[in-house]
């Protein structure tokens, strides 16, 4: 069986990696994760038991950690989803970024590079280190057009910023020292045990709580949705068959306004479980914006299609059905949640919008 190291792995992307590694019978994964406060061993209860999958506590940033797990574990491949990734804690918390995203992600290019040089023939030619990255490094788009893998980067937020540094520095590391690495930058994912501070599972939540759903100015941010399981067979397949030094865009062909994927959600409620009286659109409520929030993104993957043969299964409209019929379905798994480490509460106001909060508190 092919061993997969995979950072992250009890976090949202890296959990739905990890679930369909274990299922496809072919693969031995062990996942290192710091558990911070989005990391949620219950997102991998399915798998938990396999003798395919173990799991080990620890911090991207210890290096001899890192060394002690990679070298009992011997990995064929690393699979890099480890980060800090919500771009309204970056205003807030700007350092810790840096230290997980940049700082982390050179300490796993050391000891990946380390780990290489102890392999021989075959498996030292075909070991890769997979850095999944974001849409968010290119910037904004216009209207028109989508992002595409030659592009600058022009990085926006403090969350960006550091994910476009890790990029280069993974890119760097093979350049430099010959390690074999492969790049994916993908669209916002949505689906099953997404921690609900990000926009689909914030809406769902706070509409079975009937507390007002807040859309950030005018709504009209577009943002390309790729559900997540989709995501993770596109990483199976670039961490498989993708070139060395060659990056991928991953995206999910479904283009929506922030206020349509809120107005998508509550009609949705609306048939499953209505209100007593009323829409659920009667709760959407216009609020400050985030500061520097990026326009529209969009992911052109026609390299991601020819090349890899890969296209996501999903639309949005089968996938975000999927996504609140889940969420409908697994209170198990967000209650806890909500009681703890994340009552739905804003985030990412800079001092002025802070000090405004405040005042009419």
């Amino acid at each position: 069986m092919k061993r997969v190291l995979v950072t992250g792995g009890a976090g949202f992307i890296g959990s739905a990696v990890v679930r369909h590694l274990v299922s496809l019978g072919e693969y031995e994964v062990l996942n290192l994760d710091k558990l911070t406060y989005a990391g949620n061993l219950d997102s991998l209860r399915e798998v938990e038991g396999s003798p395919r999958y173990v799991f080990e506590r620890i911090d991207i940033c210890d290096a001899s950690e890192v060394r002690r797990a990679m070298s009992g574990f011997r990995p064929h491949a690393v699979m890099h989803l480890a980060a800090e990734s919500h771009v309204d804690r970056s205003i807030e918390a700007p350092q810790v970024f840096l230290r997980t995203n940049v700082v982390g992600t050179c300490t796993l290019l050391t000891e990946a590079q380390r780990h290489r040089e102890t392999l021989r023939g075959r498996e030292a030619a075909d070991f890769r280190f997979h850095h999944i990255s974001t849409d968010e490094v290119f910037g904004e788009l216009g209207d028109t057009g989508k992002f595409v893998e030659t592009m600058p980067y022009r990085p926006n937020s403090p969350y960006a910023a550091s994910k476009a540094s890790a990029d280069h520095f993974v890119r760097a590391w093979m350049r430099t020292f010959g390690l074999p690495v492969v790049v994916s930058n993908c669209s916002n994912n949505y689906g099953p045990y997404h921690f609900p501070e990000k926009l689909i599972p914030l809406v769902i939540l706070k509409c079975l709580k009937e507390e007002p759903l807040p859309v950030y100015g005018k709504g009209q941010q577009v943002r390309d949705w790729l559900y997540v399981d989709d995501h993770a067979s596109a990483l199976c397949t670039i961490m498989d068959r993708g070139t060395p030094g060659e990056s991928y865009n991953v995206g999910g062909d479904s283009e929506r306004t922030n206020l349509e994927v809120v107005q998508t959600i509550c009609d949705i409620l609306d048939q499953l479980r209505p209100r007593n009286r009323g829409s659920f659109r009667d709760l959407i409520r216009f609020v400050a914006d985030r500061p520097g929030h990026d326009f529209r993104y969009a992911m052109d993957f026609s390299k991601l299609e020819h090349e890899l043969g890969w296209r996501p299964q999903e639309t949005f409209s089968s996938g975000i059905e999927k996504t609140v019929r889940w969420y409908l379905e697994n209170n198990w798994w967000w209650e806890p949640i909500q009681s703890g480490t994340y009552a739905g509460q804003r985030l990412g106001l800079n001092t002025e919008q802070q000090q405004r909060s405040r005042e009419s508190a």
